[in-house]
């Protein structure tokens, strides 16, 4: 299983000069194996991906987390849409009180993007998800719902008994001051429990996190809490804020990792970065 960044940025993407080692497109990244093709969220990374799909892929799944801007905005820029020989599959999770296609149809339509979701070339397939157990190829994918303003999912995807947990939107203290909690009440526990790599939410310091309570999002301490209570093997810091520079996010995992003896290696995610989660 090859895992792949194409954005790793929050709310929209970060300008240049702060950009330069980390990346500043919004959520994206690629698991491919010898029979998958899977994308995780449709950021503004997902642009440039849809220039690197190798001409014998036929096949192309993208799973959402959930439907807000940051994680769709490059879905209608996405090139395989528009190739009608492609299978393109987009799973997002379920709402009470709208289908996932109208959801999506708020984008793509006028006034927001030119071209309906109906009309691309290739018809995408929709499918709804909520916690749920599925297979891509050889890949088995569980979502759950996490804790984040609207219905949102994380995944766990599996093969040959290695891990990857995605879980970019996440708030899992949600300003309780006993975090963290007992497991079986923590958001997003089982999806990263004794995951080979984690990639997590860690969009604010502690002092940044403290007015923004229940906006769905977590601080840097907090997110090495959750993954100090799943056991994972690898965290990788996720979802920087737009505003915070190369030389912010170093010090931030700096100053959160000083002093400590974790388990688990700490860094930071970044654009172009590959990961290959061999079999255990």
């Amino acid at each position: 299983m090859k895992i792949t960044i194409w954005g790793t940025r929050g709310s929209i993407p970060a300008p240049s000069p702060v950009n330069n080692q980390f990346g500043g497109d919004t959520s994206c990244i690629q698991v491919t194996t010898d029979d998958a093709f899977v994308i995780l969220d449709a950021g503004s990374g997902i642009r440039r991906l849809g220039y690197d799909v190798p001409p014998s892929v036929t096949r192309v799944d993208i799973l959402l987390t959930h439907l807000h801007m940051d994680h769709i905005m490059g879905l209608g820029f996405f090139r395989p849409l528009y190739n009608p020989n492609m299978t393109v599959n987009i799973w997002g999770p379920t709402a009470n009180k709208e289908s996932l296609q109208h959801r999506l149809m708020r984008y793509l339509s006028p006034p927001l993007f030119p071209i309906r979701l109906q009309d691309l070339p290739c018809q995408p397939n929709l499918f709804e998800i909520n916690h749920s157990e599925f297979n891509i190829g050889s890949l088995k994918i569980n979502s759950a719902y996490v804790c984040h303003p609207g219905p949102t999912v994380g995944y766990r995807i599996e093969k040959d008994n290695a891990a990857l947990t995605y879980i970019p939107d996440h708030e899992p203290v949600l300003g309780s001051s006993n975090y963290p909690l007992e497991p079986a009440w923590t958001s997003g526990y089982d999806l990263a429990h004794n995951a080979d790599l984690l990639l997590h939410d860690a969009q604010y310091t502690k002092e940044e996190y403290q007015p923004r309570v229940g906006w769905g999002h977590s601080s840097v301490e907090d997110a090495l809490k959750f993954a100090e209570l799943t056991k994972v093997k690898k965290m990788l810091f996720f979802h920087h804020d737009p505003s915070h520079s190369d030389k912010q996010l170093i010090s931030y995992l700096e100053q959160g990792t000083k002093g400590k003896n974790y388990s688990f290696e700490v860094g930071i995610a970044a654009e172009g970065s590959t990961f290959l989660l061999p079999k255990r």
